[in-house]
């Protein structure tokens, strides 16, 4: 990074075509962990992987928090899709957080230059939080208030999430870009998570129909090596262990020549998630923070 902020984010990022194979993990930030914290696995992220970004999942409150996220993106180098969280409770915090990240996305002067972009919700559709027309109303409004820093939205969700509300077409054409849900272990057709490509490309396939061209990212993205009280399959048939996890993101890996033909330039993915002390079962690191199989995805192809 400079040594000085930039005056502008004229020419900052990349292309959005060159972002596609593996990008970086969905790193849960629950813990509300500290800087120090937040700068070691960020380097780690960064240096040991290769990883252009970290995608945030969940949802800290203390005050400053989106501050030390970019302030530890921008030591190591990575990009961030921020989140807007609704939680599970069905209450209206989310405004608050919503109103918190705008806050700090406009007036701290490095964060335009780390955040990719923001998320509007975690499956906001799935778990029918808002009207699919509120959740449209609410992108629209949110990239408003953004359009200043340059900061472009989206919502992060499943293929079902839009195909139960009828498509929700609204809402797909409102957000910039398209951060996609893709977890083929909840399939009735599900069985090992390497031969998972079948599932994988028909919502993928959905998405292009529905996307406008726009760009595509598997942001939610990963096959679990255990089953927990959340974690449950929708077929005897789908097999979750260490094994299958790592064949899945082999898997992925594999087609990097086919999610290169995806819209401007191709599909990025993110593995979900960094650590099993996130959510357990989908971390590439276990609880004691070793690595649960090699993993070294390929960044380009």
């Amino acid at each position: 990074m400079p040594s000085s902020v930039p005056s502008s984010i004229d020419g900052w990022w990349c292309s959005p075509n060159t972002e596609y194979a593996f990008l970086g993990f969905s790193y849960e930030v629950t813990a509300c962990q500290s800087i120090s914290k937040l700068n070691s696995d960020f380097a780690d992220i960064k240096n040991t992987f290769g990883s252009r970004y970290v995608r945030l999942y969940g949802a800290c409150d203390r005050d400053g928090f989106y501050d030390d996220i970019v302030s530890a993106a921008w030591t190591t180098g990575l990009g961030v899709h921020a989140l807007i969280w609704f939680g599970f409770d069905g209450g209206d915090q989310w405004m608050t957080r919503r109103d918190s990240l705008v806050s700090s996305l406009t007036n701290n002067p490095k964060a335009k230059f780390v955040t990719r972009g923001v998320q509007f919700g975690s499956e906001p559709l799935f778990d029918d939080v808002l009207p699919h027309s509120q959740l449209a109303a609410e992108v629209t409004s949110l990239k408003s208030k953004l359009s200043g820093v340059g900061i472009p939205v989206t919502v992060s969700e499943l293929a079902y999430g839009y195909q139960e509300r009828g498509g929700a077409q609204d809402v797909l054409d409102a957000i910039d870009f398209i951060n996609i849900h893709m977890l083929p272990f909840f399939s009735a057709l599900a069985t090992f998570g390497a031969a998972a490509w079948p599932l994988v490309k028909t919502d993928m396939n959905w998405f292009i129909e529905h996307g406008n061209g726009k760009k595509m990212y598997f942001d939610e993205n990963g096959w679990p090596s255990v089953t927990s009280p959340g974690v449950q399959p929708n077929t005897i048939l789908a097999q979750c262990s260490v094994a299958n996890e790592e064949g899945y993101f082999s898997m992925l890996d594999s087609h990097c020549e086919d999610l290169k033909l995806g819209p401007q330039g191709g599909i990025g993915w993110f593995a979900h998630i960094y650590s099993d002390d996130q959510e357990p079962g989908y971390g590439i690191y276990d609880d004691a923070g070793n690595k649960k199989f090699p993993f070294k995805p390929r960044t380009s192809c």
